[in-house]
């Protein structure tokens, strides 16, 4: 490893192929469970199309600052020196993020305007994220001529963002997803053929892996907010083993082979075919499979919730329910085409399965609704699970 000295900054070290995720990033996650939390919540009070547009677009501006950050502490050492003291102030910045969440898009009165709040404690954070990855760069013209150009699409997407924050409603959705086109779009074109660089694979992965169980973990909370305030009868308890249930087949589809065979595949590549890649199956790939175990865990909190009223699922929980876990699905679909240019029919039909019988479930009782999805990723398991045998 390489150590850089600046005269008037701490070192900033270069990592290697052989390094790992350090507990200071496990540390620096924790926010992100906060924002993680918030957004669920917003979503189940604002039981709406418009509040599940409004958690994604926010679980996007999250995501691709926690990517940023990830592609740092795997050029550059996150737990020493420079970095982690600006990781540090990164943290803090996503906190208040995440404590502006419930008046996000719907500003509260008295006190400070969330959603510029939001904006600007947010664009902080990317802000001191490409100023350190610049001093990490030292040394390395193509990265830092890499870097100056991401501030581009950055800058384009900041305007979009304080003007939506400042009008709010529908112009807040419709700026803030327009944002987030101009900033994804350009750092992903701008990426191709680019000059980024991706020391260790082992890194990546495993820092991808520890977000997806961030965002499994969610399902498990949902699971006690749903409960909250709610007398122990049988039916709960009943919701609460399903929903543990749906998490652990969540878990089991992803870290059993997936992850397992997409990191060897990343491993086995070099240069400028690494790098692409990671950024389209990682970067970019893994957004929809966390949005889809995001909606999953919001539709196992409505299950919980009302499991006692004697009413039916609902469409909301439903198509949250079985939407979600088709587009978690989905999202494995997608991950495995650009990773291994395969199809897999049973994940196909699994999520087919699920959007189809969607509209029923809305008709029957929670606990039977929240079992149906037991029942198609179970049996997707199990098919896998034959399938791969050999290379598990």
């Amino acid at each position: 490893m390489k150590v850089r000295h600046g005269k008037n900054r701490p070192a900033v070290r270069s990592t290697g192929e052989d390094h790992r995720a350090t507990p200071f990033e496990l540390f620096f996650d924790l926010v992100y469970v906060f924002a993680i939390t918030q957004i669920t919540g917003h979503m189940a009070r604002e039981r709406s199309a418009g509040g599940v547009l409004q958690g994604l677009l926010t679980l996007a501006l999250l995501w691709g600052a926690w990517s940023g950050y990830t592609w740092l502490g795997n050029h550059s050492r996150a737990d020493e020196g420079l970095l982690r003291a600006r990781m540090i102030v990164a943290m803090a910045a996503m906190f208040v993020v995440a404590l502006t969440i419930p008046e996000a898009w719907a500003d509260g009165p008295g006190g400070l305007s969330s959603p510029l709040v939001l904006v600007v404690a947010y664009l902080l954070v990317r802000w001191v994220h490409l100023t350190v990855y610049a001093v990490a760069a030292d040394g390395d013209p193509g990265l830092r001529r890499q870097i100056a150009i991401t501030w581009l699409p950055l800058l384009a997407s900041a305007a979009l963002l304080v003007s939506g924050a400042l009008l709010g409603s529908w112009a807040q959705v419709l700026l803030f997803g327009v944002a987030l086109l101009v900033d994804w779009a350009g750092i992903y074109f701008t990426t191709r053929h680019g000059h980024w660089r991706l020391h260790s694979p082992a890194h990546l992965t495993e820092r991808h892996g520890l977000f997806m169980i961030v965002a499994i973990g969610e399902s498990v909370v949902a699971i006690g907010v749903g409960a909250a305030g709610q007398p122990i009868s049988v039916a709960l308890l009943l919701a609460a083993i399903l929903g543990i249930a749906v998490a652990v087949c969540l878990w089991w589809l992803y870290f059993d082979v997936v992850s397992r065979a997409a990191a060897h595949r990343l491993g086995s590549l070099r240069g400028e075919r690494r790098v692409s890649l990671a950024v389209e199956a990682y970067t970019y790939g893994h957004f929809p499979i966390v949005a889809g175990i995001m909606l999953t865990a919001l539709g196992i909190e409505g299950v919980v919730a009302y499991v006692d009223d004697g009413e039916p699922l609902g469409v909301f929980s439903a198509l949250a329910l079985y939407g979600g876990a088709a587009l978690y699905l989905v999202g494995h679909l997608l991950f495995r085409f650009r990773m291994h240019h395969t199809f897999g029919p049973p994940q196909l039909v699994a999520a087919c399965a699920l959007l189809a019988v969607a509209p029923v479930a809305a008709l029957l009782p929670p606990l039977a609704g929240l079992a149906g999805v037991v029942a198609v990723l179970t049996a997707l398991i199990v098919v896998e699970t034959r399938r791969y045998a050999g290379f598990r």
